[in-house]
């Protein structure tokens, strides 16, 4: 059973690779992480044409060229994400859909093969802006609870996410719960597990520390405050379960993302 959740895991997360779309880049001066109008101007643009409604992320990742040493440069491309992260913040975009800010330092080069260091080099001083469509996860993976679902059927939900050690639900996630207590109403057949996840754990542990009970079960502690809420809010405790399934099913899309709960259906 292990082997195939890990497979699943695995498509799951290749299909959510070859769904990333890069679809701006701006460029930055030596040594600089401030933007020129320009390329501040590609920014807007970018802010104009993508519909929010229809994305499940934005992801931003930044680099330097090969000059200076790697320390300096992984700051210096960290910096660059921030002004990119900035604009976009400052000008409508939900910060929760900015889910990776990732500077990821110099791109080497070769010297010896490289026809147009200069070229390449202006071309490595960059920012990418990459999104994820929303509802792109793949057949029977969702983010939101559908009219109808299938057994097997998966449901991350963007919304439900936890403090760093935390298993209390935040005010945003509590939000997101209660939208899916008037869904679960309505499709009263629906029953479904509730997993847990985590992130940030060290390689000799399956689970995290929640700081609230100092017990080694953090995962299972987020699915049961996700289990009691609904039960509070009336939802018949025979419709749901729930398990914590530790850091076994990382999504790859950045530490909060891990601080989750997802549902699986299991009967319709």
């Amino acid at each position: 059973m292990f082997k195939y959740f890990q497979i699943i895991a695995l498509l799951f997360l290749n299909f959510l690779t070859a769904q990333e779309s890069k679809i701006e880049t701006v460029y930055f001066n030596f040594n600089k992480y401030n933007l020129k109008k320009s390329q501040e101007d590609i920014v807007y643009k970018f802010i104009k044409t993508i519909d929010t409604s229809k994305v499940e992320s934005v992801q931003i990742y930044g680099y330097c060229d090969d000059r200076g040493d790697y320390e300096y440069n992984y700051k210096l491309s960290e910096k660059r994400v921030a002004t990119v992260k900035s604009i976009l913040t400052n000008n409508g975009v939900n910060k929760n859909k900015i889910v990776i800010i990732e500077g990821r330092g110099r791109v080497l080069i070769s010297k010896d093969t490289d026809e147009n260091i200069k070229k390449t080099r202006a071309e490595n001083r960059r920012v990418d802006l990459l999104i994820v469509p929303k509802n792109s996860y793949g057949n029977g993976i969702y983010n939101s609870l559908q009219d109808r679902h299938e057994v097997g059927d998966r449901i991350y939900f963007e919304n439900i996410h936890f403090d760093l050690g935390s298993s209390r639900l935040t005010p945003i996630s509590i939000k997101e719960l209660d939208d899916i207590v008037q869904k679960l109403n309505t499709n009263k057949t629906l029953e479904f597990e509730i997993r847990g996840h985590v992130c940030c754990t060290p390689e000799d542990f399956d689970d995290a520390i929640d700081n609230t009970t100092n017990e080694r079960k953090l995962s299972v502690n987020r699915a049961k405050t996700v289990f009691w809420y609904l039960l509070s809010k009336n939802i018949n405790s025979l419709r749901m379960s729930y398990k914590g399934c530790g850091n076994k099913f990382p999504l790859g899309k950045g530490d909060e993302m891990d601080r989750r709960v997802e549902f699986l259906i299991t009967k319709i």
